[in-house]
């Protein structure tokens, strides 16, 4: 899978998945939509971010989630 719109740089957000070269980090825009926030609400407070970065930051962390296991607690 190809993801053209996030950046990974080292000397840029101590080389953290960011969107389209912004100092954005995916993990940024996917937890706010986690919490709620709505795509237009996103869009309005970061005016630099486009739908589509959006859409890819969510690919993106299914495929890192994916390549990954990530640790879970049993319930009581």
């Amino acid at each position: 899978m190809t993801f053209t719109r996030i950046t990974v740089r080292a000397d840029q957000m101590g080389g953290a998945p960011c969107i389209r070269g912004l100092r954005i980090p995916v993990a940024t825009v996917v937890g706010m939509l986690a919490d709620g926030m709505t795509a237009s609400e996103i869009l309005d407070a970061y005016p630099d971010l486009e739908a589509e970065d959006l859409t890819e930051a969510l690919r993106y962390a299914a495929e890192a989630v994916r390549e990954r296991e990530l640790p879970l607690f049993a319930s009581a």
